[in-house]
């Protein structure tokens, strides 16, 4: 049976075999509960100085809703793979509900709790996006690119807005796979605040890289 404990204000995720899974943190909730679902622990290991991942899907019910508890501590380029093995196998069952979704879990650092994000219709392209694509990308040094611009992620709703003048643009974004998962829902969570108010500019919700 898989439990939840927290630790001061960080919750950590236990299996039967008393591994953990660091959650990323968040001052703010997307979604509160989730009922009917199926938890899949994606650990963080080092072996020899090496960062390492092993996933447990062993309750991953297809009929159900699927929870991501992904250590915030896992870099993008060794969860994003497993991510999409996961996805391609809840597709392709037979026993999978068409009302079923699939959330990271991440901690509510100001009520406390453990809070879920949805991407169920999120795919990833583990992949250099093309460059003639208006990909709009974020690195590990917390910088935000566009073609040659690099600007800071709290400009990234005036660039938007303001600095876009070409007509019509469908924003997809990228993020390096250097990020931890961690800095990575920060990110997305960021990113679903963005106040679009330029008309030509619309976000893919559907579809991110990774490289």
């Amino acid at each position: 049976m898989k439990k939840l404990v927290v630790l001061g204000c960080l919750w950590v995720v236990y299996s039967c075999q008393n591994k953990e899974v660091l959650l990323p943190k968040a001052g703010e909730t997307v979604v509160a509960d989730v009922q009917d679902h199926s938890p899949i622990y994606f650990f963080y290991k080092v072996e020899d100085k090496d960062t390492l991942i092993e996933v447990n899907r062993k309750n991953s019910i297809s009929s159900t809703n699927w929870l991501f508890n992904i250590d915030k501590r896992l870099p993008l380029r060794l969860v994003i793979p497993e991510i999409k093995k996961l996805q391609n196998k809840k597709e392709g069952s037979m026993h999978k509900s068409e009302t079923s979704e699939n959330y990271f879990t991440y901690t509510d650092t100001t009520k406390k709790n453990m809070a879920f994000l949805p991407f169920t219709k999120l795919r990833f392209k583990f992949e250099k996006p093309d460059g003639n694509l208006p990909i709009i990308s974020f690195d590990e040094n917390n910088l935000v690119h566009y073609k040659e611009e690099v600007f800071s992620k709290d400009e990234l709703n005036h660039f938007l807005n303001d600095s876009l003048k070409q007509a019509p643009l469908h924003i997809i974004f990228c993020f390096s796979k250097k990020l931890s998962f961690g800095k990575y829902i920060q990110d997305k969570l960021f990113l679903n605040k963005l106040m679009i108010s330029n008309k030509s500019v619309t976000i893919s919700h559907t579809k991110e890289y990774i490289y």
